[in-house]
């Protein structure tokens, strides 16, 4: 599966947002066809959930399940977790011959994503870069695990995983550089004030009217 600019976009600013914090949120993907037996092409949005503490709590219980209900009226499937550590070289991955560095899940990111895997088996768990993340993003800030042999795997770290990533640099660029990420909302700010829409329809916009 490929991320959508959008996507991609709304994972960074939620980093850039709270770079004194680590950051998380899902991935979804549309919903296929009742029969279909191809997975998903596309994570076409993220939702931003939580900054500061990420531990599994009652209150992920609450965003799974709005978020659940959310996905089900528009014919979206959670289908990815991501992660942003909250130091620079907070990872505890492992150097393989010519590959760069990898940052690998934790027990929360590999507990939440396990979970979202017991309901979709292509489930997608991505780390985001810090040592990548710059406001030119010049390069793709990912590194993607997938689930196999009960082990969370870090696929090809060479390989493109935006749907257009020439798109993704440009607008994800222009967002840092307009500060869009001040407005960008997640489920901690929706606790805080309901009226905060964690589906984030202003950077939508943003992101669309860039494209």
């Amino acid at each position: 599966m490929k991320l959508s600019t959008q996507a991609y976009c709304k994972m960074l600013l939620h980093g850039a947002k709270y770079p004194h914090c680590a950051v998380n949120g899902l991935l979804v993907a549309e919903k296929q066809p009742r029969g279909s037996r191809e997975p998903p092409a596309l994570f076409v949005d993220c939702v931003p959930l939580f900054h500061g503490t990420l531990a599994l709590s009652p209150m992920l219980e609450v965003a799974l399940t709005l978020i659940d209900s959310w996905c089900k009226e528009n014919s979206y499937i959670i289908a990815g977790y991501y992660q942003a550590n909250e130091r620079l070289k907070d990872t505890s991955g492992i150097r393989a011959i010519n590959l760069p560095f990898l940052y690998s899940p934790n027990q929360v990111a590999e507990k939440v994503a396990s979970r979202i895997a017991e309901h979709f088996s292509d489930t997608a768990l991505i780390m985001v870069d810090n040592t990548k993340f710059t406001m030119a993003c010049i390069e793709p800030a990912v590194h993607v695990y997938e689930h196999h042999e009960n082990k969370w795997r870090c696929k090809d770290p060479h390989f493109d995983y935006c749907e257009d990533w020439s798109e993704a640099q440009r607008i994800s660029a222009s967002l840092l550089d307009s500060k869009s990420y001040e407005m960008l909302v997640d489920f901690d700010n929706h606790l805080d004030d309901i009226r905060n829409d964690w589906t984030n329809p202003e950077i939508n916009k943003a992101v669309l009217h860039l494209c």
